[in-house]
């Protein structure tokens, strides 16, 4: 009952979709998320590429830090690489086939996830690094080994994906895109990667705003460069993932409830929130690579000022003439 259910519900919006407004269609689904993902692809490429290339202001830096941002760029730069394919495909047609479809979809899916759980990593580590914790916990965990875990997660996340990538066509153009067996096989995958955004940009923003608090708590350092850094790294996170676990916050309430309006406007605009996230793998070389000694530099003053405090150096005492 309930694929039947379901099936009739994505033939009804489809139609309409088609039979109403297809110019309109055309626009939310194909040229505005072609737009967005161009304007990443030109912007992201370059970037995490001097990133990977350049690696400016890192010799500062520790190893756990400088893994972490290499590890972002490069699952930034092959999330982006894919792109001119997607972009293709939105504004004409699917022509790679089934495989390609899966396999692309994959290892897109595969590098988000990997930077988004690597974006997470590098908040708590630098809290970490306030607290004076950094290096306990990261001999006891390994970097190698939490970058090998990050990874296995992200290849974990992304497997549903290959199952429910399928072509399509609808007016005669072939789409690569989500087709479900049951309304259950749509909900898992949805509470997934809303569960999965909701977790790390609550762990981001709290890291961060627990980073400020600590920092800005050390006596005599109070630096307005502080805040607007990492002002600027909550907000940018937050506002780009915020719509896209936003549409499959109602396209889960959609799909339990039964509303066919709810989830056809869930099929009309998952494409642009989708490509939305896009944009964060492009601002990260601004917000980590080329911000990162100075966002270091200032977690490790309240940690050197409270060293000395507690061991103030003592002057040397002056030689007595003989």
């Amino acid at each position: 009952m309930e694929t039947a259910n379901f099936t009739a519900v994505t033939s009804n919006m489809s139609s309409s979709a088609a039979g109403h407004t297809p110019h309109l269609a055309w626009v939310s689904t194909g040229l505005v998320p072609a737009v967005l993902m161009s304007f990443c692809f030109l912007l992201g490429v370059p970037g995490n590429i001097a990133v990977i290339i350049l690696r400016p202001n890192w010799q500062h830096l520790s190893s756990q830090s400088q893994s972490l941002m290499l590890n972002l760029a490069v699952s930034d730069l092959f999330c982006l690489l894919p792109l001119p394919v997607w972009i293709y495909a939105y504004l004409y047609s699917w022509t790679f086939g089934l495989v390609a479809c899966k396999l692309v979809t994959y290892l897109i899916y595969c590098c988000v996830y990997g930077s988004m759980q690597t974006v997470t990593a590098m908040s708590v580590q630098r809290y970490l690094l306030v607290v004076q914790l950094q290096q306990r916990c990261f001999q006891l965990v390994g970097m190698k080994r939490l970058l090998v875990l990050l990874w296995l997660v992200a290849v974990i996340l992304s497997i549903p994906v290959l199952v429910v990538r399928q072509l399509t066509t609808v007016q005669q153009q072939i789409h690569c895109q989500e087709k479900y067996s049951s309304d259950a096989q749509r909900l898992a995958k949805l509470l997934t990667e809303t569960i999965v955004g909701i977790c790390s940009v609550t762990i981001v923003a709290l890291a961060y705003l627990c980073l400020h608090r600590k920092v800005n708590q050390a006596a005599l350092f109070n630096n307005p460069q502080t805040t607007k850094l990492i002002t600027s790294i909550i907000v940018t996170y937050v506002v780009l993932w915020t719509p896209y676990i936003t549409i499959n916050v109602l396209a889960v309430a959609a799909v339990a409830l039964g509303h066919e309006g709810l989830l056809k406007f869930y099929t009309d605009t998952w494409r642009i929130t989708g490509a939305v996230t896009f944009v964060n793998s492009c601002v990260n070389p601004l917000l980590y690579a080329f911000t990162s000694c100075n966002i270091c530099t200032i977690c490790q003053k309240p940690k050197e000022l409270l060293q000395k405090l507690r061991f103030p150096q003592i002057p040397p005492r002056p030689q007595e003439n003989s």
